[in-house]
């Protein structure tokens, strides 16, 4: 009997002279089901009083593609999501409702949310960047035994300005590039928190233990015009630093790197929303850099609701269909039991400021544990 083996698949992508391997688009070296590809977005007024989050996420080896959608207005927040197939349209950079469009490579792009029976929001926004776009440090974390390779990703961002309308409640709202703010990125890789957890493997959980996460990208403006950024990534479990990026990225795409950065922020007790505080970067040679962090308003999209950590049963790339579309509309994530449901993890809108240069940032956080210098007890932690 002869043997039948499946052929590579053409895509449109094809066409381009970008391969970079014996394999079409379709296909990636990697056989992880992990393997994501993500583009993300949250863009909002520069007075904290709306928010827009947007993500979606192409798992190749899954045959899936999902995206959320969402604002944040105050302690309200509203949430669409969308899940497909991916081979029943290969080429398209969107799912249900949500659409994303590349208009000029590495400074501007489209994000789109569509009428849809769910919610009464939509949103057309697009982002123009007023600095390069920065790649972060590969995040490339083994599991604490030291065996597998749990994160092997790559990640770019870019601080923009945004113009468009926002459509909620019937309400047209117009988005203007010097009222508006947000920063976008696009990763690709081994992803951590990637469907269910195999239930016959052994993996440590990180979660259980006391775990710290911050990511921030801080545009900021000095009174001549200048203009830079200072970003990190870090994640610390049990006092242990075990991920650090961390630059000074500067408007001609310069990137000088940060060694470590020290803290004193201040959490809210009951639902660990950030508050505020500051940062001091390590810059090496004895040099420190200090940015003073500010909570704008309660205005921050909680990701949970975006299926980071998972929510109510469903996760990243799960299968649900060859079309899927659900939502839900909280009037108040900050309620102690609410906020456990959409979890820690926000995008929160915060003014920076370092010396005589302010601006703005999206402030990432999840503090769980023990933490007493933050004034947290174990006994209020939750995911």
């Amino acid at each position: 009997m002869a043997l039948r083996q499946s052929m590579q698949k053409i895509v449109a992508a094809d066409e381009w002279l970008c391969h970079q391997l014996p394999e079409t688009f379709a296909t990636i070296a990697h056989a992880d089901i992990s393997w994501t590809e993500k583009l993300w977005g949250s863009l909002f007024a520069r007075d904290g009083s709306l928010q827009v989050d947007v993500g979606l996420g192409k798992y190749h080896n899954r045959n899936v593609m999902d995206c959320f959608a969402g604002i944040s207005r105050g302690k309200e927040q509203l949430t669409v999501r969308a899940s497909r197939q991916l081979d029943l349209e290969p080429d398209r950079i969107g799912v249900g409702p949500v659409d994303y469009e590349i208009i000029e490579p590495l400074r501007s792009a489209r994000f789109v949310l569509k009428e849809n029976h769910v919610l009464p929001i939509r949103f057309d926004l697009t982002v123009t960047g007023v600095l390069p776009p920065f790649l972060e440090r590969k995040d490339a974390q083994r599991e604490p035994h030291g065996f597998r390779i749990q994160s092997d990703l790559l990640r770019y961002h870019q601080a923009s300005t945004v113009r468009g309308h926002v459509w909620i409640d019937g309400e047209t709202i117009e988005v203007n590039d010097d009222e508006w703010f947000g920063f976008r990125d696009h990763s690709w890789g081994v992803r951590m928190d990637v469907g269910d957890p195999v239930p016959d493997v052994y993996k440590p959980q990180r979660l259980d233990q006391n775990f710290i996460l911050t990511w921030s990208p801080m545009y900021l403006e000095r009174p001549d015009g200048s203009r830079y950024e200072i970003h990190h990534y870090q994640q610390v479990v049990d006092d242990e630093t075990t991920y650090f990026s961390g630059f000074v990225n500067e408007s001609d795409g310069t990137q000088t790197a940060l060694n470590a950065v020290r803290d004193e922020l201040k959490y809210d007790p009951v639902n660990r929303r950030l508050r505020g505080g500051t940062m001091t970067f390590d810059a090496g040679w004895g040099e420190t850099r200090t940015v003073e962090v500010e909570a704008i308003s309660d205005t921050g999209f909680h990701l949970g609701c975006g299926l980071y950590f998972g929510f109510k049963g469903h996760r990243h790339g799960q299968w649900h269909g060859p079309q899927h579309i659900d939502g839900e509309r909280y009037a108040d994530v900050s309620d102690p039991q609410t906020a456990r449901e959409v979890h820690q993890l926000r995008d929160c809108v915060v003014r920076v400021r370092e010396g005589d240069a302010t601006g703005y940032a999206i402030f990432e956080s999840m503090v769980i544990g023990e933490h007493p210098r933050y004034g947290l007890t174990k006994e209020s932690s939750f995911l």
